[in-house]
């Protein structure tokens, strides 16, 4: 059973750190700046995780921001140039930009004035490892506990055969006793 679970753990292992999001982008250097931005950038409607994390089915201004973050990255801009800009503002040239027309024509005027003037410093992504460490706490403690019930566990035999080895000598003993005074 162990030799079957090792593999299995380094298999799946891989798939716990995968970063995966999906772009059109082509070029290898293009796709790791693509990458970068989407890294440090909030998702707009989970903000709790990066927009690089965020899924196209649940967050579609998050997809359409992605796709503006494409449409920079064919512009020339760096990574560091973008990021800067989702917080100070891309200036009024960024309403050019066919994602953020479709912001304005579809009445999402507030995400598009966003874009424009900027999201402000809340837009980058902060990691927050609170819960990652609660939860390597929680692990920790509770493996802690096993091995104490463990090694309970493993104890309480030997100290119930001693106990009854001592409980028949002393009966023994006590028999004995009785057996003489009849005498």
């Amino acid at each position: 059973m162990r030799l079957v679970s090792i593999p299995i753990v380094f298999l799946l292992g891989g798939v716990l750190f995968a970063e995966s999001t999906f772009t059109n982008l082509t070029s290898p250097e293009e796709i790791r700046t693509f990458h970068d931005v989407t890294n440090r950038i909030r998702c707009i409607c989970i903000p709790s995780i990066a927009i690089k994390s965020c899924s196209f089915n649940n967050c579609t201004v998050s997809a359409k921001l992605k796709v503006f973050i494409e449409n920079r990255i064919r512009s020339g801009e760096s990574a560091d140039t973008i990021v800067d800009k989702m917080v100070k503002g891309f200036g009024p040239d960024a309403v050019k930009d066919p994602v953020i027309a479709k912001f304005i024509e579809t009445g999402n005027t507030g995400m598009a004035q966003s874009v424009v003037y900027g999201f402000g410093p809340d837009i980058l992504a902060k990691p927050d490892s609170t819960w990652i460490d609660v939860s390597i706490a929680m692990t920790g403690a509770l493996g802690i506990l096993l091995i104490i019930l463990y090694l309970k566990r493993r104890m309480a035999p030997n100290s119930i055969s001693t106990t009854d080895a001592n409980e028949d000598a002393a009966f023994h003993k006590y028999l004995s006793e009785i057996e003489e005074k009849q005498k």
